[in-house]
């Protein structure tokens, strides 16, 4: 079988709370040795580890996951270099949120004011 290229060739994620290491690696395409490393290298992958060390991934460490690979082999990042994106990615990630919340705010408060001046 052919390994996806990039992330749209991907499987959809099934609506599940949690999934195995096994599921995952079929998931995102990545070998489960290669998943094990990854979390060692990236602080925002930690995936939940139950009874014997098994390793449970929520839906959220899969997107993680997925854009990791993304990262390393489809945009040639170093592991440094995708550790750097993941981490600046959050921050900008949080400053976009922040902008559009205030812009959302600004223009209730604009068609509040409109109310107000109305004769």
């Amino acid at each position: 079988m052919l390994e996806p290229t990039n992330n749209d060739e991907l499987p959809v994620i099934p609506g599940k709370r949690y999934f195995t290491i096994g599921e995952v690696s079929d998931l995102c395409a990545v070998k489960p040795h290669v998943l094990r490393y990854w979390e060692q290298e990236f602080p925002q992958l930690a995936p939940v580890k139950r009874r014997g060390n098994r390793r449970y991934y929520q839906r959220q460490d899969v997107l993680t996951i997925r854009q990791i690979r993304a990262l390393l082999y489809d945009q040639g990042f170093t592991i440094g270099g995708a550790r750097q994106q993941m981490s600046g990615d959050n921050a900008q990630h949080d400053a976009s949120q922040f902008s559009q919340l205030v812009n959302q705010m600004i223009s209730e408060l604009e068609e509040v004011l409109v109310v107000l001046n109305r004769p």
